[in-house]
């Protein structure tokens, strides 16, 4: 509607962190109403932030164990607080986080956005199953976040 202010989406952006993804969306919703969110994507900051703030543990499982709990402060706060979460998965690791923030995501209700190559149509059936839009590549949902804000179709 022309001359209507666009209300201000939360969108969290979450899943793989060795591609440039976030940025590519980030930068193609020039001009829209939305403030993104992630988890930290530095890898050894978000694997070892646990023992940097609670103390070291010699036992890699206890070290994990502290850093996944920290990283989940963070995760489950800003996933509770986006409208849309989009969860990217890449084709180098398995994202085993990536499939808990979509099921998280879900669970909540949240509108949530898939994001990957048809190489994981099938390992993702579940996942994709519950999203409300499948996508194969971030400009993609730069043109789904636009479409919800404005209603204008690429092109």
């Amino acid at each position: 509607m022309a001359g209507k202010e666009q209300e201000l989406l939360n969108v969290y952006l979450s899943g793989e962190i060795h591609t440039d993804w976030r940025d590519q969306i980030i930068a193609g919703s020039t001009g829209l109403e939305v403030a993104f969110s992630a988890p930290v994507t530095d890898h050894d900051a978000s694997d070892d932030c646990g023992v940097a703030i609670l103390g070291a543990e010699p036992n890699k499982f206890w070290h994990d164990h502290k850093g996944a709990k920290l990283n989940a402060i963070r995760t489950r706060r800003l996933i509770e607080q986006a409208d849309v979460v989009v969860v990217r998965f890449g084709d180098k690791y398995k994202q085993w986080n990536a499939a808990f923030d979509a099921g998280y995501a879900a669970a909540l209700g949240k509108s949530l956005i898939v994001l990957h190559g048809p190489d994981h149509q099938h390992a993702l059936k579940e996942v994709d199953a519950a999203a409300l839009a499948v996508a194969e590549d971030p400009q993609q949902v730069v043109q789904i976040l636009r479409y919800v804000l404005t209603g204008q179709l690429p092109g």
